[in-house]
């Protein structure tokens, strides 16, 4: 099962680190039967392509949540494939919008289960900085907050390999 795991910038430094990500439980996303749901597609690319902007959107909320002075504002996702089980989704949750796609990964995934790393470019930092800062106003409702927190949104993530983790945080 592929997951998504949410990260910022810090947070993969540390994982490289520590050669896994964790602690556990870890919250990641992946392509569970609500996000099928809410998606409506049989298209597992676009099914994994949409858990995967879950876990950017969930990374923008770790960078407002813990800000990391003088780290760009980027957001992180890492790409993981684990064995059946490892991750499940709360059914008590189910089409919870804020829930989506969330599963719970039990224990610390080891670095060397990581497909990829997606990570924003440089020019999507003050886009980022921007929704980052207008996203208490967005769930309040504010319509002109939630079209700021949607500029991060229509920057594309980057690729990397595993093996570029070390030139992204150094």
């Amino acid at each position: 099962m592929r997951v998504y795991v949410p990260l910022t910038l810090p947070g993969l430094a540390r994982a490289h680190e520590a050669g896994e990500l964790g602690p556990a439980p870890l919250a990641a996303y992946a392509v569970t039967p609500a996000l099928r749901e809410w998606y409506v597609s049989d298209n597992l690319e676009e099914l994994e392509y949409a858990a995967l902007t879950r876990a950017a959107q969930a990374s923008l909320r770790l960078l407002a949540i813990a800000p990391a002075p003088g780290a760009p504002p980027r957001r992180v996702v890492v790409a993981a494939e684990l064995p059946d089980g490892a991750a499940t989704a709360d059914p008590d949750r189910g089409m919870d919008p804020a829930a989506i796609g969330e599963v719970r990964v039990a224990a610390a995934v080891p670095l060397r289960l990581a497909a990829a790393v997606h990570v924003d470019a440089d020019d999507a930092a003050a886009d980022v900085a921007a929704a980052v800062a207008a996203l208490g106003a967005a769930d309040a409702g504010d319509d002109d907050a939630r079209f700021t927190v949607d500029g991060a949104e229509d920057h594309e993530l980057l690729w990397y390999g595993v093996q570029e983790i070390g030139n992204l945080v150094g």
